[in-house]
């Protein structure tokens, strides 16, 4: 059994604003704290996440290796300070979830890194370095098909009939344009469809999503496609699980989880090819991928999931099947502490 009190691994987080990058922090560490000596540093963080304080790292003990794995070009920076500079003990890590061309500064950092990972194959062929493909996973407890749908719904007050989502920040770049503008096409094809936008605007993108809203109101849909505010981190299961079908529309994506956890709840995904989408849909019966930007098409491709109930309950059974051979939390946090220990036996 391995000595978990022990700090072996090291993920930090230097970054105060919630991101997907503390999302990834946030899930794994606890988990990974049964496997292996695993410690988050710097703000941020739930209090639950086994934490070391950033003063104390310069007195991390000089005798056994340390994995110091980062994720973002500040914290490779960091790492090559307290390795080169004073002289600790670390084995350099980065995990990459970026889908372009790396900057010359970000390409030096991780030329200097012991190890690298890409978060899908997409992204590891922007990489000009050797790298694992570990994709994320979910928790699949949390992220479940529900008992009761309908008392679901009205327990949330939505409405009957056929309900697509698309939730996370509403802003041009995660086209949540493109998904208003396809379900107005689907609202007008069909009277039973019904379309949800969840998510929060920051101050910059406030006017983007009153034009959204007024678009809606000008098709005289305001009663069809409905605008939620933003929901906690335990509350959001519950509004995938009432969908039917979920429309990922982004024009751009590093990973982009919430095709994963709408599968997981039983909702077949239409997606565009982004991210880590077109390696996570990867079966027409789970959902369909698309060209980023094309409202039509995000219309089009959910038409076949919308016509047939029985066919739609079965995506969904098979999504999540999909889902649980796939992309369990637990295989993510595995297969990270898998390279770990490696880094630590490394001679």
């Amino acid at each position: 059994m391995r000595d978990t009190t022990q700090i072996e691994v090291i993920a930090p987080n230097l970054k105060r604003r919630l991101s997907g990058v503390t999302a990834t922090i946030a899930r794994l560490v606890p988990l990974q704290s049964s496997m292996i000596g695993i410690r988050a540093t710097g703000p941020g963080l739930p209090a639950d996440v086994p934490h070391i304080p950033l003063w104390k790292l310069p007195f991390l003990s000089r005798r056994t290796p340390i994995v110091w794995h980062a994720r973002r070009n500040t914290e490779m920076l960091l790492g090559l300070f307290l390795r080169n500079v004073l002289r600790l003990p670390l084995k350099l890590l980065f995990t990459s979830a970026s889908q372009r061309h790396h900057s010359g500064y970000t390409k030096w950092l991780i030329s200097k890194m012991d190890d690298v990972i890409a978060t899908s194959q997409k992204t590891r062929s922007y990489l000009n370095h050797e790298a694992h493909v570990v994709m994320h996973g979910i928790d699949l407890e949390n992220f479940a098909i529900p008992a009761d749908k309908p008392a679901l719904r009205r327990d949330l007050g939505l409405p009957e009939g056929l309900l697509l989502g698309c939730y996370g920040r509403i802003r041009h770049q995660k086209g949540t344009d493109a998904f208003v503008d396809a379900m107005i096409t689907l609202c007008k094809d069909r009277e039973d469809v019904f379309g949800i936008v969840m998510g929060r605007a920051t101050e910059k993108h406030q006017t983007f999503l009153q034009d959204l809203k007024d678009k809606v109101a000008a098709e005289g849909l305001a009663d069809r496609i409905l605008f939620k505010p933003e929901v906690t981190v335990d509350e959001i299961p519950a509004w995938y699980q009432v969908l039917d079908l979920f429309i990922a529309p982004q024009r751009w994506e590093g990973f982009g989880l919430t095709p994963l956890e709408a599968m997981a709840c039983g909702v077949p995904v239409v997606a565009t090819d982004v991210g880590a989408f077109s390696e996570i849909v990867t079966t027409p019966q789970i959902g369909t991928v698309v060209e980023p930007g094309d409202p039509a098409a995000l219309a089009e491709a959910a038409r076949p999931f919308l016509s047939d109930a029985a066919a739609l309950a079965e995506s969904g059974r098979a999504a999540r099947a999909h889902v649980e051979e796939n992309f369990r939390i637990e295989g993510e946090a595995q297969r990270l502490v898998a390279i770990y220990k490696g880094l630590l036996d490394a001679k």
